[in-house]
């Protein structure tokens, strides 16, 4: 099993405003940008054997979209690593919801919306992905994260980590999440030779402790 970390970007004005990012390459904002700087990665993670490793030696991986790339290199530079971008990791597409408030979706499509939600793994915005197909295009580069045999630390979105935490609990995004995954945290997973995740932890915070520097 090969370890893989998950964190999601830091926020963006389109964060705030509440707004779908999915491939519309915002960058951070300078308050997601002085966030992300006062994060602070463990020295060790679990390692789902009742044990701990160190993530010093870890490959770095970012998504290439500006606000995951910032994070990368911001996160990474303590680490003195250098994060290598993998086009796999970009954004769910949301299609023609992109740039939209969720609001006003949800006003818009109103009756309709709980069904749509109802098709869980396979829901897609018109134009965009399901989160089943970002599966299937994550799926190539877990089996090679799992042959490389070396922890992970991958800086990406939301809808790859829930794509990759819903594989690992067998979740069908229809009913309740066993965990709800928090931003500014760390989410760990091992990876199997075939390239199935499963999870070993969620919401490791990167926040440091109080009174930390």
């Amino acid at each position: 099993m090969t370890l893989l970390v998950m964190v999601r970007h830091g926020p963006t004005a389109w964060t705030a405003e509440r707004r779908i990012q999915g491939r519309t390459d915002v960058p951070l904002s300078p308050d997601g940008r002085a966030m992300v700087m006062r994060w602070r990665l463990p020295a060790f993670i679990p390692d789902g054997q009742a044990g701990m490793v160190p993530l010093d030696h870890a490959v770095w991986l970012t998504s290439p979209l500006a606000r995951a790339l910032e994070t990368a290199e911001l996160l990474a530079a303590s680490a003195q690593a250098a994060p290598r971008i993998d086009d796999r990791l970009v954004e769910m597409c949301y299609g023609a919801w992109e740039g939209r408030m969720r609001a006003d979706i949800d006003a818009e499509i109103g009756a309709g919306m709980p069904g749509w939600r109802g098709l869980g793994l396979d829901f897609a915005p018109p134009g965009g992905e399901s989160p089943r197909q970002v599966q299937d295009r994550l799926m190539p580069l877990l089996r090679e994260i799992a042959a490389a045999k070396r922890a992970t630390m991958a800086v990406c979105h939301k809808g790859i980590i829930r794509a990759v935490y819903s594989h690992a609990v067998a979740w069908d995004m229809v009913s309740k999440p066993p965990h709800r995954l928090q931003d500014g945290a760390a989410h760990v997973f091992s990876v199997s030779p075939d390239g199935a995740p499963s999870l070993v932890a969620a919401n490791i915070s990167l926040l440091p402790a109080s009174g930390s520097p």
